[in-house]
């Protein structure tokens, strides 16, 4: 998945940046570098190989030291939205920020 000049254009406008046209060149020379690498790693095999939680389980025995994931705090939210300027069916409701 190769980008154009026009993509970085556009990502650029998204982002706010100002590029010179040396900056938007080296730009999209590491943009594509970059998913030239996400391609190739999207080509390895990876049938069968078990996922790892942490890189170091590959190396050595790992547990994890995890707490049970329960419930401790009561649903406060209509407590928390008391002082939001305007909420709907127990949601925040913010202005629109993208075009």
């Amino acid at each position: 998945m190769a980008l154009s000049s026009e993509d970085v254009d556009r990502i650029a406008h998204l982002a706010r940046l100002d590029l010179s046209g040396a900056e938007q060149q080296a730009m999209l020379t590491q943009l594509n570098g970059f998913f030239d690498i996400v391609e190739q790693m999207g080509k390895v095999d990876t049938q069968g190989v078990e996922p790892l939680f942490t890189p170091l389980s590959a190396a050595m025995d790992v547990h994890l030291r995890l707490r049970e994931d329960a419930v401790t705090e009561s649903n406060q939210r209509e407590a928390n939205q008391r002082s939001a300027p305007a909420v709907e069916n127990g949601l925040f409701l913010v202005p629109k920020v993208i075009e």
